[in-house]
């Protein structure tokens, strides 16, 4: 069993706290199966959560780092890690979806201390909002270290920028919001300073694989590659893709249900 490491985050945006930017959520079939999973392969600890018999928190320490929610097989919702990125208005920034060509397939709704939306970007890849309208009594990540970061593999990293940061408010100069920047062929998205998510052209709409179709890939750092992917194998998971670059290695792993997700020993996804 290995769990995440600070020391191969160091420079990444914490994803948890009250003043998060993003939150992620695993969709799964079978909750019980997902929490064996994820706890033996990422060391987490998974309790009950406020919204009900179908929902849990994972902890890293006494830190929420994601939830995990069973939906039933009548629900036509795909089974999928997905983050939900902090609005100040769920209404609002829904609406902002709509107007450009997004679509908005649930919300927003009153879940516990907060508002929700479950939606897709112009390419189609799922998204989510989230609106806090009661205080968080959780206590914050320590501010250079990050259980996970995302990745978006869109048809266009340009035209996905401009939607997100016209719906997010990324790069509207207001303190504590996030900036976007064009390095290279991908977009960065950075929060007071540190990397967020990345954002990588070419991936194909009607594309039969899942990888190669626009979606949002969360991704968790760890301290062993190797152990970390060899328990994935032996708790039911599968290696599903192995990518290593000059910045480190990435390698995708599909869990028992069916989830995508990747784990990872880059130290930023800048």
């Amino acid at each position: 069993m290995t769990g995440s490491d600070p020391r191969t985050a160091s420079s990444a945006a914490p994803l948890t706290g009250p003043a998060a930017p993003c939150w992620v959520t695993l969709m799964t079939r079978h909750r019980e199966t997902a929490e064996r999973f994820y706890s033996q392969v990422l060391g987490w600890s998974l309790r009950p959560g406020r919204l009900g018999s179908d929902f849990s928190v994972a902890y890293r320490g006494q830190v929420p780092v994601a939830g995990l929610f069973a939906v039933s097989s009548a629900f036509q919702v795909a089974v999928a890690w997905t983050p939900y990125f902090a609005v100040e208005d769920a209404n609002v920034a829904a609406a902002r979806i709509r107007e450009r060509s997004g679509t908005v397939a649930v919300g927003p709704l009153t879940l516990g201390k907060g508002r929700g939306v479950l939606a897709s970007d112009r390419d189609g890849a799922s998204f989510g909002l989230w609106e806090r309208t009661e205080p968080s009594t959780s206590p914050p990540a320590p501010a250079d270290h990050a259980h996970s970061w995302l990745r978006l593999r869109t048809r266009n990293a340009f035209d996905a920028a401009i939607f997100y940061g016209e719906v997010l408010d990324w790069a509207s100069g207001r303190p504590g919001g996030c900036d976007v920047a064009y390095e290279g062929e991908e977009v960065i998205v950075r929060c007071e300073g540190h990397p967020l998510a990345r954002i990588s052209s070419g991936a194909v709409e009607a594309a039969a694989d899942p990888l190669v179709r626009p979606h949002w890939q969360v991704q968790f750092p760890v301290e062993d590659l190797t152990e970390t992917v060899a328990a994935a194998e032996r708790h039911g998971g599968t290696l599903v893709e192995d990518r290593t670059g000059f910045e480190g290695t990435e390698v995708t792993l599909r869990d028992p249900d069916g989830a995508l997700f990747a784990v990872t020993d880059v130290r930023s996804p800048a």
